[in-house]
């Protein structure tokens, strides 16, 4: 992107998505100076990589269609093809989806906790749990608690929001209620949560609803649901793990989990892991909390992207 110019680099990040943009800006941020034949080399593996694709069919809304289906169901490819095909809308919470955490938080905090919740439910799961980081206890918890017991959202009811927010709406009374919030929704936001924040949370949801907490609870991918991966995903999981985040955060794994790891290594990469671990001195419990949330964030990347598969009850088996 550096290397193309400030109008090319804008026209390319037109396509991509917020998350996208995020990263890819971070990057350029922190990017040093580069040689001239390092470029070079860059541009030239870019383009042997490219010249190797074709674009036949791509220009075919009904072949992406079509492909899309049979590769992730009816439900997820509608999803997605919304976001590919479908205009996008520059205005009400789409773009929040566009600011930066503290940003919305500042924006909505002053609105009914349900119509925070609300927002909250139609962001990316990371962004929305950012943005409750930067509310109070006491409101952090009353949404989480509103989100959790949502089961879906009127039209009339998003016009509470200010004039962006209700840009949303196609003014037409007739419209069905959406699906959108749940114990689901609500597992997913706390699953990016710090682990003190979490229980912070998760004690205000169980004095208020003992039986709904225990379901969020059910929901949630905690770290030693790692053990259910297969072993294809604990090794594509592994080469995207940094070492000494993985010790960290094996420390407070149980046996069977860190055997589960070991077994997906290379016996000399599992034998120097064992001695790394015993050798490793006591740890702080948040140390190891915060890199077991990094990895967990990893989990759901590549989970999201197909790469592997959540182990989960009945149905849900993709996530």
């Amino acid at each position: 992107m550096l290397a193309l110019g400030e109008e090319e680099a804008a026209e390319v990040m037109k396509y991509l998505g917020p998350r996208e943009v995020q990263k890819l800006g971070a990057a350029m941020s922190t990017m040093k100076a580069v040689a001239s034949e390092q470029l070079e080399k860059v541009l030239d593996d870019f383009r042997s990589e490219t010249e190797q694709n074709t674009s036949f069919g791509l220009d075919s809304d009904e072949y992406i269609r079509t492909v899309l289906t049979k590769a992730l169901g009816e439900d997820k490819a509608s999803s997605l093809l919304n976001r590919i095909l479908g205009t996008r809308d520059a205005s009400g919470i789409e773009s929040l989806k566009w600011m930066d955490a503290q940003s919305v938080a500042d924006l909505v905090r002053n609105e009914h906790p349900q119509i925070i919740a609300t927002i909250l439910v139609h962001l990316e799961r990371y962004h929305a749990s950012e943005v409750l980081t930067y509310f109070s206890e006491r409101l952090r918890n009353d949404v989480v608690l509103r989100i959790a017991t949502l089961d879906g959202v009127q039209p009339a009811a998003l016009r509470e929001l200010n004039e962006v927010l209700t840009k949303l709406l196609t003014g037409n009374e007739s419209l069905k209620k959406k699906p959108i919030g749940g114990v689901r929704s609500a597992a997913e936001i706390l699953n990016f949560l710090s682990g003190e924040v979490e229980t912070s949370v998760m004690d205000s949801l169980k004095n208020y609803d003992g039986d709904m907490a225990q379901k969020i609870m059910d929901e949630m991918f905690v770290f030693d649901n790692i053990i259910d991966i297969d072993d294809r995903g604990i090794q594509i999981l592994l080469r995207e793990v940094q070492s000494e985040s993985l010790i960290v955060a094996l420390k407070g794994a149980n046996q069977d989990l860190r055997e589960k790891i070991f077994k997906n290594m290379s016996q000399r990469a599992a034998e120097m892991m064992r001695e790394d671990l015993e050798s490793k001195g006591p740890v702080r419990l948040s140390e190891v909390e915060a890199q077991q949330k990094e990895i967990l964030q990893i989990v759901r990347r590549l989970a999201d992207e197909g790469q592997i598969i959540l182990g989960a009850k009945g149905e849900d088996a993709y996530v």
